[in-house]
């Protein structure tokens, strides 16, 4: 199978891992939930979580990966705040944890491109 085949499976373990995380270890992503959104913030790790795993399975399928990957697009720039939110709390930890937090945000970039890349192509044809 060719990289860009690839590609959506790829973007899709991603997506898989990470709702998984959300389930697994709360705690670790009810912090990064920002303060203005209402209600608590373990509602909001589960929601997330959960988007995560449906845009993982979305982008798995090839008759929803198109909606899945500008979904996937969508929810990359949306949880961008709660990456802001955790650099700004983590701002006076050491310096590894600091590094974590502020690699965060650039690296949506790449993933919005990547997602975006997946809704433009979504079954890798060169």
């Amino acid at each position: 199978m060719p990289r860009s085949a690839r590609s959506p499976l790829l973007l899709a373990g991603l997506l898989a891992t990470a709702g998984a995380a959300h389930f697994a270890a709360p705690r670790v992503f009810d912090a990064i939930v920002p303060r203005a959104l209402p209600g608590a913030p373990r509602t909001w790790t589960y929601a997330s979580g959960a988007a995560e795993l449906a845009l993982a399975a979305g982008l798995a399928l090839p008759r929803t990966r198109p909606l899945a990957a500008r979904a996937a697009t969508a929810f990359f720039v949306g949880v961008f705040p709660a990456n802001v939110k955790m650099a700004a709390d983590w701002r006076h930890r050491p310096a590894w944890q600091k590094a974590v937090a502020y690699g965060r945000l650039p690296l949506q970039i790449p993933l919005v491109l990547w997602a975006r890349g997946v809704a433009r192509n979504p079954w890798g044809q060169a």
